[in-house]
């Protein structure tokens, strides 16, 4: 996208959300937009950031990634069901500047055991170990 200001509207449309969703979205400071008279004005940039598209930086070069992977013995199915969806959730939670986490889980119910496989940023993945960590060791 250009650097053109877009409308509520336009970027509820492009973004397929209700524009009271946007609007949502702006007052809340997930979405950066300019106030405009009594309408807000939201730019291409910002709008491109939001939905992941990247922007028209190349990299230079991708940067160290790290491999993490984690066995958890003696877990039911439906804690690892629910570390499953967490850890999903805790992955895609960066911004368009992070580079995306790779995270992979299997659950082995004749052994009662889980794997974890987690490929990204060193730091992003240790983030995410430390996400683990806490709540592995929040509940039994």
């Amino acid at each position: 996208m250009s650097d053109r200001l877009v409308t509520v509207e336009e970027a509820a449309e492009r973004l397929t959300l209700h524009p009271k969703t946007v609007l949502r979205y702006i007052r809340d400071g997930r979405l950066k937009a300019t106030r405009i008279g009594k309408s807000y004005r939201i730019a291409g940039a910002a709008l491109d950031a939001f939905t992941g598209v990247a922007g028209g930086k190349a990299e230079t070069g991708i940067g160290a990634r790290t491999t993490c992977i984690v066995d958890i013995p003696d877990i039911v199915v439906d804690r690892a069901e629910r570390l499953t969806t967490f850890l999903h959730s805790a992955a895609m939670a960066g911004t368009a500047e992070t580079p995306p986490l790779h995270l992979e889980t299997a659950f082995d119910p004749s052994a009662q055991a889980m794997k974890v496989v987690v490929i990204g940023s060193p730091s992003d993945v240790g983030k995410l170990m430390e996400m683990l960590h806490l709540q592995l060791k929040a509940r039994p």
